[in-house]
């Protein structure tokens, strides 16, 4: 994890949907976050408190109200400034290969065509799917499906890596196994990952930090360092009191 902050900063986000006439309810108030470079983020809390509403106002696909967000000094003012966007439905295209899928992530990259290839075809072997570079979506498994859309965010090359719950629609084994592949390939691309998720565990194995936001209208609540050594054993006595105390603020 690099030690440079302000990579990415949130200032005073503040976000409400409707109409200033019909306005609904405050759904993000007052967001001030500080992320480095390469630091792998999660972002916890209940049902409604806005992860997802502020995952995309970093994405550049919602604007926010108020506030302002930056990258590397510069406002994001809409998609397509080095963030890379996964999203828990995958949302690949049934009629393209895993090869398909992932050269349209990188279409506007000015490189060959042959070089394209190269590079999507190293991508599926960096998330374990280079054997499976011909089949179609319906030809494979829901993890392998969501793999191929981790390699297509990162055909991009994005500096960052924005996760909207990845992994929540898949079950608990496979869930495992792409935490520690995600981690892998975090590892291995040096990548700023934001990381939306319900679940404690997950953040957890995750994450340099976690940030619980609280619900009506969301705020930052709580801002955990997570420093425990990796890889991250669930059973280790340090690992369940970080889970306890983020338990006792997500209660609270």
């Amino acid at each position: 994890m690099s030690t440079d902050a302000g990579f990415i900063e949130l200032n005073d986000i503040n976000m409400r949907f409707g109409l200033p006439a019909e306005a609904l309810p405050v759904v993000l108030q007052g967001i001030d976050l500080s992320i480095a470079q390469n630091e792998f983020v999660s972002i916890v809390g209940r049902s409604g408190c806005g992860k997802t509403t502020l995952l995309n106002i970093v994405a550049g696909l919602v604007e926010a109200t108020t506030g302002t967000v930056t990258i590397a000094g510069n406002q994001v003012r809409g998609p397509g400034q080095g963030q890379g966007v996964v999203f828990q439905q995958h949302a690949l295209f049934p009629w393209l290969t895993a090869m398909g899928n992932v050269e349209f992530g990188c279409r506007k990259a000015d490189i060959s065509k042959s070089e394209k290839r190269e590079v999507c075809r190293q991508l599926l072997d960096l998330v374990g799917l280079s054997h499976a570079a011909d089949k179609y979506p319906r030809e494979l498994s829901g993890g392998m499906q969501q793999r191929v859309a981790i390699a297509r965010a990162l055909a991009l090359d994005p500096e960052i890596l924005l996760m909207d719950e990845p992994f929540g629609a898949l079950d608990e084994l496979t869930r495992i196994e792409l935490q520690q592949e995600l981690l892998r390939v975090w590892d291995a691309r040096k990548k700023t990952v934001i990381f939306v998720t319900h679940s404690i565990t997950e953040a957890l194995i995750l994450s340099d930090r976690v940030i619980l936001l609280s619900p009506h209208p969301g705020r930052v609540f709580k801002d955990y360092q997570i420093t425990l050594p990796r890889p991250r054993i669930r059973t280790d006595p340090a690992f369940n009191a970080m889970y306890q105390e983020i338990w006792e603020g997500l209660s609270a």
